[in-house]
């Protein structure tokens, strides 16, 4: 292929003088469809490459003019040598004539059989007259030979340049840097304690993403993370911020590592060693789950909070019984690392999901999940909703609570036209006491969702959020009540595509009776998040 490149790129000049040497350069190669093909392309960027079929006569290209001289010229060395292939209609482009590049590539391909032939001390099949005519149409057309010398030399420059600067051959380097300004704009008082933190504030949260594949199938994924942004303290879990990190500092750290890799046609086995979330094994079936840096800004509205029981290090398979029906197992242990007792891989927290993803369309598809956990949280809702009161009554650190919960939820996502979509999910806890003061607690929660991708422009996403943060709505536990209200969680945000690489968010969220206590101060949460990916 080299060879054939150096040989199609010389001069005019060059190649006639070529044509009566007899080189060893060319010898025993030979220019395959799919090389002619490209010449064909570099000649005519706007050509469509289709599947060829070999040609015997220049007349069965019913776009070249048969008056042309050189028609009858190509028509000869096409039907002496069969040198050129042509679309299986027999046409180069629709019912139009050969361009003069398209004539030059297709002349390009008759200089180089006939050198071949030449090469292969075959040179006696191809007479004076034949290379007569070769050198006449290489006068003529020198031009179009001349451009097109110029566009492979650019593409070959574009190559190696690519070649000698790329990252890897196996990996693909990302990143992404996301900042947020945040404020509590409205609201004084949360259980009978002011709020302090309406301070306005500026936080980012940066990642460096490895994706590599060694085989084309499998992926290797790594993230380094960064992120000092804070959910504002209001009393409640409710109203987090997705996006938010653990402690407020900047250092960085391997935040997800895990290895995708099939198991046979339609399943999917995937290894995850750290920070996995339940996105990591299944879908979470709603338009606005970005990961935080696109889509909701909320905890509560990027996912059903079911959801937020899985996390950690474990293992996932996915098995596609077809396009419309999928089916997801993981396991996931949020103290996989730790060897003290009663933790560990197994001993430990841990969350294990099944969920049966069906589409019966393109537009809609829906999840049925279900997860057993052990000290995992929902982390968003009320207080008593995530057991933050149970550490209290029983005197023990959050981290030490024992308590096995049994989910199931229902998500679903149904695009009404293309700029419409709707959606929602509900979730059903139960989870049940294992140390100190024992009993069961029942927990909901429920959303709609109505999205209205490419609003403005396309890339854009609106989104308004409607539901119900995690509630205990029955409790046996001495000193652990239900909740006396309901809180509602509205939310509103609109992601404006700056460019490729730059999105704006500005949102709202705001929360009708905070922890489910209509004595509370209703609050409102101002954010503005700018996401920059490349």
């Amino acid at each position: 292929m080299q060879k054939f490149w150096k040989y199609l790129l010389v001069s005019p000049a060059v190649c006639g003088v070529m044509l009566f040497v007899n080189t060893a350069t060319f010898a025993g190669e030979t220019s395959s469809m799919s090389e002619i093909n490209q010449v064909q392309v570099l000649a005519n960027p706007d050509t469509k490459v289709e599947t060829k079929a070999q040609v015997t006569s220049v007349s069965q290209f019913s776009d070249v003019q048969p008056t042309d001289w050189a028609f009858q010229a190509l028509q000869s060395l096409v039907e002496r040598y069969g040198c050129i292939a042509g679309y299986p209609n027999s046409t180069y482009r629709g019912n139009r004539a050969l361009t003069r590049y398209e004539f030059a590539a297709g002349l390009n391909a008759c200089l180089d059989r006939v050198n071949e032939l030449i090469a292969t001390a075959t040179g006696d099949l191809v007479n004076k007259q034949d290379l007569a005519t070769l050198q006449k149409l290489q006068e003529d057309f020198s031009a179009e030979l001349a451009t097109l010398r110029g566009r492979v030399d650019a593409v070959e420059a574009r190559t190696a340049e690519l070649e000698a600067n790329q990252f890897s051959t196996t990996t693909k380097l990302q990143a992404e840097v996301v900042a947020v300004a945040s404020d509590v704009l409205s609201g004084n008082t949360v259980n009978g304690a002011e709020i302090t933190d309406k301070n306005t504030t500026l936080g980012l949260r940066a990642r460096i993403q490895f994706v590599t594949s060694f085989t084309g199938k499998d992926t290797l994924f790594t993230r380094i993370q960064a992120d000092n942004i804070l959910s504002p303290n209001i009393g409640t879990p409710e109203g987090n911020l997705f996006f938010a990190g653990e402690d407020g500092t900047t250092n960085a750290f391997i935040d997800a590592l895990y290895y995708k890799f099939p198991l046979g046609e339609k399943t999917e086995v995937t290894a995850l060693v750290n920070a996995a979330a339940a996105d990591d094994i299944t879908s979470t079936v709603n338009l606005f789950d970005g990961d935080g840096s696109f889509g909701a800004l909320s905890t509560f509205g990027t996912r059903n909070p079911i959801y937020n029981q899985i996390n950690g290090a474990g293992l996932a398979v996915t098995h596609e019984f077809s396009d419309q029906l999928a089916l997801s197992l993981g396991y996931l242990s949020g103290t996989a690392n730790d060897p003290t007792p009663n933790n560990g891989l197994f001993n430990g927290s841990y969350g294990a999901l099944a969920q049966l993803t069906v589409k019966p369309s393109d537009r809609i598809s829906i999840g049925l999940t279900y997860i057993n956990s052990y000290n995992q949280p929902l982390l968003t809702g009320s207080n008593a909703a995530t057991f933050q009161d149970i550490a209290a009554i029983q005197g023990l650190p959050e981290d030490q609570v024992g308590f096995s919960s049994n989910s199931y939820g229902v998500e679903a996502s149904i695009g009404i036209t293309d700029n419409i979509v709707l959606g929602g999910w509900a979730g059903y806890t139960n989870s049940q006491s294992l140390r100190g003061t024992r009993g069961d607690v029942d927990i909901w929660n429920y959303a709609v969702t109505l999205g209205f991708p490419d609003l403005g422009k396309k890339g854009n996403l609106a989104g308004i959020i409607a539901g119900v943060e995690p509630k205990v709505t029955s409790s046996n536990i001495a000193g652990l009540d239900s909740d006396p209200d309901t809180s509602y969680h509205l939310e509103a945000f609109y992601q404006y595509k700056l460019s490729d690489n730059i999105t704006i968010t500005p949102g709202v969220i705001w929360l009708t009776s905070p922890d489910h206590n209509d004595a509370n101060d209703d609050v409102v949460i101002g954010a503005l998040r700018t996401t920059f990916s490349f």
